[in-house]
């Protein structure tokens, strides 16, 4: 198995996996670990369980996250694709410098972080920055409570705040005084249950490479999680118009894209509010191909003061 170049070169996933060393980290790996057709150890990536186990192993060995654990009704997330968004955020605060900032005067909001608090945790252990993940499910923040309760060399560094309205995105959040470096955010994707059902049944196929009944949701996810009315277009949309009102407060605002064809009305409506500075940052993981759109209002001769 050959490295995974197309990852950031900072990602600690870019080498086939160690099931040796993951394994001693999580024991109930094993059950879901065999060799496929090319002599090379894997797991089944449509079993739910045996993608959280990994899961909860690669955040064990790589970011000494103890514990890790969700619903199976929730998202359970690839990790690396994970880290790679925040190194490449690490990537836009360092700037021209090439200096990368890596402790608490850094703060990150992660906007939707689920049950999983992947992002904070991936965030705060490999740059030591200080996070306010927030969430319009109480259950998935109660979960990701327990995680930090579980980690208190870490919690201290992390925060959870509930979204009351889903209509807002900073607004119930922050307050006057609160300033972050930047926000990120990967928002739900389709725009119905529908349309989520048939995205995660071609998935299941294309894992597969053969045709299955019934649609499996293999990597598990709510309804806030995976759909919202307008999709992805709408909500990077409202995204963008709330920004304006917190335009002094975050250095840079991110967001994922997946959808391409989407860039040209999002940065359409990013010049109608006049960011001073838009960036598209490209990423892949395997075949999936998506970015970050980021975006900012602060002068750069006052960015400084933002982190």
């Amino acid at each position: 198995m050959t490295e995974k170049s197309n990852l950031h070169p900072r990602n600690l996933h870019r080498n086939p996996y160690d099931f040796d060393q993951l394994i001693s980290c999580v024991p109930e790996l094993k059950h879901y670990v065999f060799k496929n057709s090319y002599g090379n150890l894997t797991i089944n990536f449509s079993i739910p369980k045996a993608v959280k186990l990994l899961n909860k192993a690669l955040l064990h060995h790589f970011y000494q996250v103890k514990s890790w654990d969700i619903p199976n009704e929730n998202l359970c997330p690839p990790i690396p694709g994970r880290a790679d968004y925040i190194h490449y955020i690490a990537d836009l605060l360092a700037g021209n410098s090439k200096v990368i900032p890596k402790d608490s005067s850094v703060k990150g909001l992660d906007i939707g972080t689920g049950a999983n608090l992947v992002y904070p945790l991936i965030a705060h252990q490999s740059y030591g920055w200080e996070m306010l993940g927030t969430d319009i499910d109480q259950k998935s923040l109660d979960n990701a409570q327990k995680i930090l309760d579980e980690n208190p060399t870490i919690s201290e560094n992390i925060q959870l705040k509930l979204q009351t309205d889903s209509q807002y995105i900073f607004k119930n959040i922050l307050n006057s005084q609160d300033k972050f470096t930047f926000s990120m955010c990967n928002p739900p994707f389709h725009d119905s249950e529908e349309s989520a059902i048939k995205g995660n049944l071609r998935k299941t196929k294309n894992l597969h490479k053969s045709k299955i009944q019934k649609p499996n949701l293999n990597f598990g996810g709510q309804q806030a999680e995976l759909w919202c009315e307008g999709g992805e277009i709408a909500f990077i949309s409202k995204m963008i118009e709330e920004s304006v009102l917190y335009s002094s407060q975050i250095l840079w605002f991110t967001c994922l894209v997946s959808k391409k064809e989407n860039l040209f009305k999002l940065t359409s409506l990013l010049k109608k509010i006049d960011a001073l500075e838009v960036k598209i940052i490209d990423m892949a993981q395997g075949q999936k191909v998506s970015r970050i759109l980021a975006w900012t209002f602060i002068p750069k001769n006052r960015r400084n003061s933002l982190g």
